[in-house]
C-alpha cells in the first residue's frame, strides 16, 4: 500500500503518517513548512520530505491513496496532479474510516470535553489490556503518539466538527460512521466556518441523523439544547443519557460513586465528572463492568494542557488549561473554584482563536471570568496580524466580558509583571489558552509560589 500525504507536517497528519509506516505501508509526504515536534518525529521515522515545498512530480500513478491535510489549498500543485491522475484522494477522517471499516468505531463529539472523554476511554481500555486503535487531539501519558492504526478490532476517535479539508467542507465527524457515539454538549464555536449558532447546531443534527439505526448515542442530558436535538433526531438510535454522577469533595480530592463502587480521582471538576460518566457508559457498551472501569479511572491524570499541573506548594497550585471557547472557560473556572473554595483564584485567559479574537463574538464571554478574584485577558497583536483582524480595544474587551476590573494586556512583559505582582498565599493560578501567550516560559512560573 502506497500513501502520500499533502501537508504531512500537521500535528495529527504526521502522526497518521508514522502510524501507517509502522503498519508496513510505503509513506511519502510534502509540506511547505514543518515545525517541531513534527519535524523531529518525521525525521526519526525516516519519512521527512527531502525538500520543503510542493512538487507535482511526487504524485505518480502508483499511489494508492492521497491524504489531504487542512493546511493544503485547493490550488496546491500536488492536489491538481492527483486529480488529473484520478487518484483516490481522502481527507484525514475519510481515510481513518477506510482503515476502520471492519472495526467497532467509537466517536466522541461535542463542543467541549472531546479530548478528555476520549482519553479516559483510552486509559481504561489500555489498563484493561484491550486491543484498540485511536485518534485523539492531545499528548496522553502512556501513549507514544496521538494516532494509532493497526489490525485491532476497535477504534476510539475524538470526533471534531471542523471541516475535513479544503475540498471537503463537511465536518470531520460526519465521515467516521460510529456504531457508538458520544455527544458532550453544544456551545457555538468556529464562527469563521459556522457564522450563526443555528448553522453550527445543524452539524450535530446531521451527525445524529446519519448514524445507522440501532447505533448507540450516549449524550449529556444536562445540556438542554442537546437534549432537544436528540429527542428530535435520534429516535432511530439506542439513546443513553448521562449527567453528573454522585460525588463528594474532601480535602481537594473528588470521590465518585457508581452503584456499590467508588473511586478517588486524580482529576476534578463537574465537567470532568460528566466526561467520566460518558467514558464509563462507552466502556460498559464495550463489555467492561463498573468495577473494572473504576479500578482503571482512579489512575487517570488527564490529557496534556487539560487542567495540567504546572507547579504546586502547600497552599497554592498553578494550572494550565486548553480552555478557550466560552463554555470551556466557564467550566474550567467553576471547577477550580469548587475544588478549592477557600483559596483565591487568579485567572488569565488568552484570546487566540479566530472566534475569540472576533469583537462580534466576545459578548459570548460575558460573565465567564466572574469566578476569579483577580482576572486578566491577554491577546497577541501578532495573532491578530496573522488572522488579518483589527486590533481590540481594552475598554471594549472589559465591556464584552462584563467586568470593569478586568486587566487586559497585549504585551507579554505586561502579563509577566501582572503575574509577578500577585499574592499566591492560599491562592491558585489558572492559565487558559489554546496558544502559548507568545512563548511564556511555563516551567519558570513555579518561582512565583516561592515568594
Amino acid at each position: 500500500m502506497k500513501v502520500h500525504f499533502i501537508a504531512i507536517g500537521g500535528s495529527v497528519m504526521h502522526q497518521l503518517a508514522i502510524a501507517l509506516q509502522q503498519k508496513g505501508y510505503e509513506v511519502t509526504g510534502s509540506d511547505d513548512e514543518i515545525f517541531e515536534p513534527a519535524l523531529s518525529n518525521l525525521r526519526q521515522a525516516g519519512i521527512l520530505p527531502d525538500n520543503i515545498g510542493w512538487d507535482p512530480a511526487r504524485i505518480t500513478p502508483g499511489i494508492d491513496a492521497v491524504i489531504l491535510g487542512m493546511h493544503a489549498r485547493e490550488d496546491n500543485p500536488e492536489l491538481i496532479r492527483a486529480r488529473e491522475l484520478q487518484l483516490n484522494i481522502y481527507s484525514f477522517p475519510e481515510y481513518i474510516y477506510q482503515e476502520s471499516k471492519n472495526k467497532t468505531r467509537v466517536a466522541v463529539g461535542g463542543s467541549h470535553g472531546k479530548t478528555t472523554t476520549t482519553a479516559m476511554i483510552m486509559h481504561v481500555l489500555q489498563y484493561s489490556q484491550r486491543r484498540f486503535d485511536y485518534l485523539v487531539g492531545a499528548k496522553l501519558e502512556g501513549f507514544n503518539q496521538s494516532v494509532n492504526i493497526t489490525d485491532a478490532p476497535l477504534i476510539v476517535c475524538e470526533a471534531d466538527e471542523y471541516p475535513a479539508s479544503v475540498i471537503e467542507k463537511r465536518p470531520k465527524f460526519l465521515f467516521l460512521h460510529p456504531q457508538i457515539a458520544v455527544l458532550t454538549g453544544i456551545a457555538w464555536d468556529h464562527i469563521n466556518v459556522f457564522p450563526t449558532y443555528d448553522i453550527y447546531k445543524e452539524q450535530f443534527a446531521l451527525f445524529i441523523r446519519q448514524m445507522e439505526p440501532g447505533g448507540v448515542l450516549i449524550y449529556n442530558s444536562a445540556d438542554t439544547e442537546l437534549n432537544s436535538l436528540v429527542a428530535a433526531e435520534g429516535r432511530h438510535l439506542k439513546l443513553v443519557p448521562y449527567t453528573t454522577p454522585i460525588h463528594m469533595i474532601r480535602e481537594g480530592v473528588t470521590r465518585v460513586f457508581f452503584d456499590e463502587g467508588l473511586a478517588d480521582l486524580a482529576v476534578f471538576g463537574e465537567h470532568n465528572l460528566l466526561n467520566m460518566h460518558a467514558a464509563k457508559l462507552v466502556c460498559n457498551e464495550l463489555g467492561l463492568s463498573d468495577e473494572e472501569f473504576l479500578a482503571a479511572i482512579a489512575s487517570f491524570k488527564g490529557a496534556a494542557k487539560r487542567l495540567e499541573l504546572v507547579a504546586k506548594s502547600d497552599n497554592s497550585v498553578i494550572y494550565r488549561d486548553f480552555a478557550h471557547a466560552p463554555s470551556k472557560v466557564k467550566a474550567t473556572m467553576e471547577a477550580t473554584r469548587q475544588q478549592f473554595p477557600h483559596r483565591r483564584l487568579i485567572a488569565v485567559l488568552e484570546l487566540h482563536t479566530y472566534s475569540s479574537l472576533n469583537a462580534d463574538f466576545l459578548s459570548q464571554y460575558a460573565g465567564a471570568m466572574d469566578p476569579a478574584d483577580a482576572a486578566a485577558v491577554y491577546y497577541s497583536k501578532h495573532a491578530l496580524e496573522i488572522k488579518r483582524m483589527p486590533d481590540l480595544e481594552p475598554a471594549m474587551v472589559r465591556e464584552k466580558f462584563g467586568r470593569s476590573d478586568l486587566q487586559v494586556f497585549n504585551d507579554r512583559a505586561q502579563l509577566e509583571a501582572f503575574l509577578g505582582a500577585q499574592d499566591y498565599h492560599q491562592a491558585n493560578l489558572l492559565l487558559m489558552s489554546s496558544g502559548t501567550y507568545d512563548g511564556l516560559d511555563f516551567p519558570s512560573l513555579k518561582k512565583l509560589l516561592a515568594k
